[in-house]
């Protein structure tokens, strides 16, 4: 899962956007990309079941985080 999910360049982008800065919200994320909120959320999707982001509430917003431990392996 983890190689499938790190095999598409948006979501290898994404990891690097997270890696630069951290707890970021879908709209953070996908500002520098040409495509919808729904698509990104796909890709964030992907990323999740990999183990490789984690999601959480802060409020109203769901800021995501990169997993250091999911990548270390």
């Amino acid at each position: 899962k983890t190689f499938a999910a790190l095999a598409d360049p948006t979501r290898l982008a994404i990891i690097a956007r997270l890696a630069a800065r951290d707890d970021l919200t879908v709209q953070d994320i996908a500002k520098p990309f040409d495509m919808s909120l729904p698509a990104i959320s796909q890709h964030l999707k992907v990323l999740e079941q990999a183990g490789l982001i984690i999601r959480f509430r802060d409020g109203k917003k769901r800021p995501c985080r990169l997993n250091p431990t999911r990548l270390a392996e």
